[in-house]
């Protein structure tokens, strides 16, 4: 009888022939698109996010929908607010919102906004009964680290606080998308220091970076598929600007670095594609999170590119996937 491995994963997704005709053509498309147009770095941030509000890169401009509503929370700084904004539940059980879900966006700490995702924000507060907060947290190089994380660390406390008597519910649930996973992390280590009583019933961490020093698959990935290790030592100069590899390990800045021993960390659900150079950012942080205790749920999307929930389930099929994914998590914690 062959010996049994105390640790496993589903490999059959990893496989080649698991990523469909569909997604390949996608992804060769994508490449080409990403292509035809500049980087960021290329003009600059501030004039970056405003063509993109334009539609003026290579990627469609954010889809803004009449639904959701802007607010702001106060920051740390007098006279400073952090912009945010909310998408409430609609239609089944009349709105009622069974709890508050701080979201935190994406955009390599650089790019976007709470504006930018609304589609998605909408389906997950639609499909789970939630009030969905995006928050606007400063963006880099204006406001490189620590503004970022201290702006959710401010956000994430005054609804610890205040979610209950301003929008019908606790908070319940923390995540985001890839700077949104990494920026995650960081707010709930951060809780669990000022706010040792609190405890979140999930996160969602889709496509997160976990180590800004760079794990193998981040620094060597050699397709030109949305992120390349260029872009990312872009985003790394205007992040954390001046900071070495090395420096970059400290567990403030990349969670995979942080000892969990003792922790009481909430549950998880990782999503990533296959085809994503944050893959390995994903399994090890998943493994990490279980090694310590904590349930941690992987969902793993087969050729699926970095940012990929982004797009429509129109573009893709994996898309809707994930969504039902996160909704079927999003239920079972709140019977919790």
């Amino acid at each position: 009888m062959p010996i049994k491995s105390d640790l496993s994963i589903d490999v059959s997704k990893l496989k080649p022939e698991a990523v469909s005709e569909s997604t390949t053509q996608f992804n060769d498309n994508l490449i080409k698109i990403l292509e035809s147009g500049p980087k960021w770095y290329e003009v600059g941030a501030a004039k970056y996010r405003v063509m993109r509000r334009n539609g003026e890169t290579p990627l469609p401009k954010p889809t803004i929908l009449e639904s959701g509503k802007s607010f702001s929370i106060p920051s740390r700084e007098t006279g400073r607010d952090i912009p945010c904004r909310i998408m409430m539940p609609e239609g089944r059980n009349g709105g009622q919102v069974k709890g508050v879900y701080m979201h935190i966006h994406g955009g390599g700490w650089v790019l976007q906004s709470e504006n930018d995702q609304d589609p998605l924000l909408k389906a997950t507060a639609d499909g789970a009964n939630v009030a969905v907060i995006s928050i606007g947290y400063g963006l880099a190089p204006e406001a490189p680290f620590p503004r970022g994380p201290e702006d959710c660390f401010d956000a994430a406390e005054y609804l610890v606080e205040n979610a209950e008597a301003k929008f019908g519910a606790p908070l319940r649930f923390m995540g985001g998308e890839s700077a949104g996973g990494h920026l995650t992390l960081l707010t709930v280590f951060h809780l669990l220091m000022t706010k040792p009583q609190f405890h979140l019933s999930g996160l969602i961490l889709n496509f997160g970076a976990y180590d800004l020093s760079f794990l193998p698959m981040a620094r060597y990935y050699a397709k030109p598929l949305v992120l390349t290790p260029d872009i990312m030592d872009k985003y790394m100069e205007a992040f954390l600007p001046g900071l070495s590899p090395d420096q970059r390990k400290d567990p403030s800045i990349s969670p995979f670095y942080k000892d969990l021993t003792g922790l009481k960390l909430p549950s998880a659900l990782f999503t990533c594609g296959t085809e994503d150079c944050l893959l390995d950012d994903t399994v090890m942080m998943a493994i990490k999170w279980q090694m310590a205790g904590a349930e941690a749920v992987v969902k793993l999307y087969p050729g699926q590119a970095h940012g990929f929930l982004l797009f429509s389930e129109e573009q893709l099929s994996s898309v809707r996937e994930c969504r039902q994914d996160t909704k079927e998590y999003l239920l079972e914690k709140l019977e919790h």
